[in-house]
């Protein structure tokens, strides 16, 4: 948490801001974003207890998912991203998907990015019918070069993840795995700029 007697910009308007202000803000971004990974540890932990209706909490099927990917060999980028990607359960309740992609976005891989950022779609294809939607709604992406890779996604480790009685290993297992994802951004409109300021801390 940073210190309230921290330097602070002094404008209050943006046109205002000088370069002494931005270097205020640029100093105290370091900090702060290098405790991303437990900002999103700790909003991962508001699933637990959180059924919805479904046989176990949403963090147990997090954690079921990411487990399941773990134990077929997925490297550690696609495995925090089978871990995280209900997270936006708890404020996109109209589009988690899209939340848990924003999140993934600078630290993953094109393909593992558009995997999560579309998983509802594809595993609609177990209950859209029941709802009164189009369960192929996916095939709409059939083209797409990473069809295949969302669909095993969804038909290996997402839809299965759902036993109680499924091997589920802890948060604390997948967390180092998440700091090493969280750590540097693999882009970002700030990358540059703030890859040069770490050189020049160096």
């Amino acid at each position: 948490m940073e210190n309230n007697n921290s330097p602070r910009a002094t404008f209050t308007h943006m046109e205002q801001g000088s370069a002494e202000d931005w270097k205020c803000i640029a100093d105290a971004f370091g900090p702060f974003a290098q405790g991303l990974a437990d900002r999103v540890i700790a909003h991962l932990k508001l699933l637990e207890g959180d059924f919805g209706g479904f046989p176990v909490d949403r963090l147990t099927h997090c954690l079921q998912t990411a487990t399941l990917a773990h134990r077929d060999g997925k490297d550690e980028e696609y495995v925090i991203c089978a871990l995280l990607h209900d997270i936006g359960d708890t404020l996109g309740s109209y589009n988690h998907a899209d939340v848990a992609a924003v999140i993934l976005e600078p630290f993953v891989s094109e393909a593992n990015h558009w995997m999560i950022k579309h998983h509802a779609i594809f595993q609609g294809y177990y209950f859209f019918h029941y709802l009164g939607m189009d369960r192929n709604l996916r095939d709409n992406y059939r083209e797409h070069r990473y069809f295949a890779q969302t669909l095993e996604f969804i038909q290996k480790y997402d839809a299965p993840a759902f036993d109680a009685e499924g091997e589920t290993l802890p948060l604390a297992f997948f967390e180092p795995m998440l700091k090493r994802i969280f750590e540097k951004p693999k882009k970002s409109l700030y990358k540059q700029a703030f890859e040069e300021k770490a050189e020049e801390m160096a």
